[in-house]
């Protein structure tokens, strides 16, 4: 059967699986209730999808692994957050552009007393970011840089012009110091959509509060690497499943805090 043109295409069905099974398909409404339960203020949200065997990414692209069910639950995640953290080596490589989320997202943030689209805050050590583009050009919400003092005067300043660049460390961002940053300026609720390095960073920071990962039901075989590759914590972070959520075969995982 195909859409009739000019109309949406019905929002794929979701469940629950555990704690209890749902007996019927969720809302949008359940389905965020779901991800703020037992959510506090400050909180830091990872988000991240693979496949079956591990690979987080397909073809180098971590949307390559995404489908109508995981889109689905990642638009409803960046309804509920302040900013949207991510690597700029993963905004290359995703070709993201301004942050923006839809339109029933921005009717319903601002009827939250939220910005219409959260503020997008991108990690760079070595600010390789063009300020033409229209992440910062269409920026509904002026964007926030976290560099180092290693980065180029001269990228800064132009970057500057469209973005808050703030210096987080020498050589490298440091994790603990661009969360304070982001804290500072009232932006509490963080979404990170990644890359791998930051991931590790954040948790060998100590500092994640959740992933919620999608399991694609697919294997990729191949060198793909995981979803956090680099820094390690001393002592493993250790986690709880708070829910699972499932739409035709693939799998939504929310792990907290243990």
């Amino acid at each position: 059967m195909t859409d009739t043109p000019g109309t949406a295409s019905p929002a794929p069905a979701i469940h629950r699986l555990s704690p209890l099974p749902s007996q019927t398909e969720l809302s949008d409404d359940d389905i965020a209730a779901l991800y703020l339960e037992g959510a506090g203020d400050p909180w830091l949200r990872v988000n991240f999808v693979t496949s079956v065997d591990g690979a987080a990414t397909h073809q180098g692209l971590s949307g390559g692994l995404s489908n109508d069910v995981d889109s689905r639950v990642f638009e409803i995640l960046r309804r509920l957050c302040d900013v949207v953290l991510v690597g700029a080596g993963t905004v290359r490589a995703e070709g993201y552009g301004a942050m923006r989320v839809d339109a029933t997202s921005a009717r319903l943030r601002s009827g939250a007393g939220m910005t219409a689209h959260p503020v997008f805050a991108i990690v760079s050590a070595g600010l390789d970011l063009d300020p033409r583009s229209s992440i910062f050009q269409d920026a509904p919400e002026r964007p926030i840089v976290l560099t180092t003092e290693l980065s180029r005067p001269e990228a800064r300043d132009a970057l500057g012009e469209v973005a808050d660049v703030v210096v987080c460390g020498r050589e490298r961002v440091v994790a603990e110091r661009g969360l304070a940053v982001l804290h500072e300026r009232g932006l509490t609720r963080i979404h990170c959509e990644g890359g791998p390095h930051l991931f590790a960073d954040l948790i060998a920071a100590r500092a994640v509060d959740e992933l919620c990962l999608t399991v694609s039901p697919r294997l990729e075989g191949g060198t793909s690497s995981r979803i956090a590759t680099g820094a390690a914590p001393i002592v493993p972070l250790g986690l709880r499943l708070a829910h699972t959520l499932a739409g035709d075969d693939t799998l939504l995982l929310r792990y907290v805090r243990g």
